[in-house]
């Protein structure tokens, strides 16, 4: 039986053997998917005993997107551009290669959503990996302008620089109140801790679309910041987490699985 695995540190909390367990069930699929917790100092040991043995493909979650880019034989455009791997698999030869489906993921999100993204503003909260991950399947969308916003306008400006795209561009923070967006996007980790990025609420309108790549039991911190804004629409990232998934199984299995029947059950679950 080919075996699948989500690799994090830690990885307790994870839906991603559910996920793909009932992709694998709506299409007859035969095969085992675990989460496992790799050691913060043993990842590349951990995977490659994994793909040693019947380990097919494998998910990989904080901490160790940027190391499993470094333990790949050849990597996608998108891997390349994000300098970051969530999707590990094992060529017919034996060689691994590597892909970044979060950006798809939040983009096939946001379509389902309804979300108008080509000539649209957008904004990119944090310039971390999550970000990275999200920035070349959001420019191929054709935005009127993508723009990158960090704590330390430097980091962002540093990805600006590497994408070298003419409707990518940064600014800061205090900067914002001078912009107007049509979606913005939270891309940092703030939320988990309880925080809100200090965005001027003249970036907004109850039109913009906030978008939140995190998600909890409940509302979080930066979507309900949004709707004491007047915000009308708020999206939490459980789709984006389903939708990547079902591309990491697509690229796995070459079947693509019913992503909207699993979020309804994840949705149930929370």
């Amino acid at each position: 039986m080919d075996h699948y695995a989500v690799f994090g540190n830690p990885i307790g909390h994870s839906r991603s053997p559910f996920i793909h367990l009932q992709f694998a069930k709506q299409t007859q699929q035969t095969l085992e998917y675990q989460a496992l917790e790799a050691p913060l100092d043993g990842f590349a040991t951990t995977t490659a005993e994994f793909f040693s043995g019947a380990g097919k493909g494998a998910n990989v979650t904080v901490p160790f997107k940027e190391q499993a880019f470094e333990i790949c034989d050849k990597v996608s455009e998108r891997a390349q551009k994000a300098g970051a791997v969530n999707t590990l698999i094992k060529a017919d030869n034996g060689d691994i290669h590597g892909d970044n489906t979060d950006g798809i993921g939040l983009v096939k999100d946001l379509l389902n959503n309804k979300v108008k993204l080509a000539g649209s503003n957008i904004l990119l909260l944090g310039a971390g990996g999550a970000a990275r991950g999200v920035i070349l399947p959001l420019l191929d969308q054709n935005p009127a302008q993508l723009v990158i916003s960090n704590r330390t306008i430097e980091k962002a400006q540093h990805l600006v620089d590497n994408f070298n795209h003419k409707d990518f561009s940064a600014t800061s923070l205090s900067e914002l109140q001078k912009h107007n967006f049509d979606v913005i996007i939270n891309a940092t980790s703030a939320g988990l801790s309880g925080h809100v990025p200090n965005l001027p609420s003249e970036c907004l309108t109850s039109d913009t679309v906030c978008y939140d790549m995190v998600y909890l039991n409940g509302i979080t911190p930066f979507n309900q910041w949004a709707k004491n804004q007047g915000v009308k629409t708020t999206i939490d990232g459980l789709g984006m987490l389903v939708e990547q998934a079902g591309e990491s199984f697509s690229l796995w299995r070459g079947v693509e699985p019913d992503t909207s029947a699993v979020l309804t059950a994840l949705r149930e679950m929370l």
